[in-house]
């Protein structure tokens, strides 16, 4: 079963969110502390989902250190060394939810169900990720690390 994010607004302070029957609570809106799962994240499967072209994924937006693969996007800021410059909960943030933090950004949430617009009926009420796929993604882009 999948937990969902959902709110009132995007600028509230304190939120809860359910994640496998456990009540999770974001303190800011600089990021989500506590994890939403009981499992750590596996960065390989995280890498695995960014890069799933089939699937909607980072690729599409953003460059990654994935020297295969040809055709990553432009729109949004590289990830490239992303974990030296956002902590782990503001990475959260941004896949959960990034228009807590930017209400103007096109990305998407991945998982959050309600305040979307022109959401196909088959995915109505579903998230992209679950709660396991944006832990996972979280994993693998914190250890995106910048040379030293």
């Amino acid at each position: 079963m999948r937990a969902a994010l959902q709110t009132s607004g995007w600028a509230c302070v304190a939120l809860s969110l359910v994640a496998g029957g456990a009540a999770l609570t974001m303190d800011t809106v600089e990021g989500i502390e506590t994890p939403l799962t009981d499992s750590p994240g596996n960065p390989a499967r995280g890498k695995l989902i960014v890069a799933e072209a089939a699937s909607v994924t980072c690729l599409i937006c953003h460059t990654l250190p994935l020297p295969n693969e040809p055709d990553m996007g432009e729109i949004g800021p590289p990830l490239i060394g992303v974990g030296s410059r956002l902590s782990e909960a503001e990475i959260r943030q941004r896949i959960v939810d990034p228009k807590v933090m930017d209400p103007d950004t096109i990305m998407p949430s991945y998982f959050r169900t309600e305040r979307l617009f022109r959401v196909g009926e088959a995915y109505r009420g579903q998230t992209i990720y679950t709660a396991q796929e944006v832990e996972d993604v979280v994993a693998y882009l914190v250890s995106l690390k910048e040379a030293q």
